[in-house]
C-alpha cells in the first residue's frame, strides 16, 4: 500500500489549504487514517485521526479549525485546514493503519506566513 499526499503550500496566517492523501495497492482491513505533522525542531505530532467507522480524532491546538473527512471509497482522506496560524507550519504527514506496522505518505510542506 502506498500513500500519497498533496495540497500543501504557502498561507497567509488566517488563510485555508486542504491537504489529501489517496491510498493506493493492496488494501486491506483498514482500522484507521489520519495526519501527523512535524514542524521546525520539533517531534512528529499527531494532528488528526478517522477511524474505519469514522470516528474522528483531533489535537487540541487544531481542533475547532482543522476538519479530517473522506471519501466513500475511505481510500481517500483529507484535512480541511482553516484559520491557519504561524505554528502549523510544518510537513504534514499521511498516515494510515492497516493493523499491522504504520504506512507513513511523503510529507507535504505547509508554511503559515504571518
Amino acid at each position: 500500500v502506498q500513500l500519497q499526499a498533496s495540497g500543501g503550500g504557502l498561507v497567509q496566517a488566517g488563510g485555508s489549504l486542504r491537504l489529501s492523501c489517496v491510498a493506493s495497492g493492496r488494501i486491506m482491513r483498514l482500522r484507521s487514517m489520519g495526519w501527523y505533522r512535524q514542524g521546525p525542531g520539533k517531534q512528529r505530532e499527531l494532528v488528526a485521526t478517522i477511524t474505519n467507522p469514522g470516528r474522528t480524532n483531533y489535537a487540541d491546538s487544531v481542533k475547532g479549525r482543522f476538519t479530517i473527512s473522506r471519501d466513500r471509497t475511505k481510500t481517500t482522506v483529507y484535512l480541511q485546514m482553516n484559520s491557519l496560524k504561524p505554528e502549523d507550519t510544518a510537513v504534514y504527514y499521511c498516515n494510515a493503519d492497516f493493523f499491522g506496522p504504520p504506512v507513513w505518505g511523503q510529507g507535504t510542506l505547509v508554511t503559515v506566513s504571518s
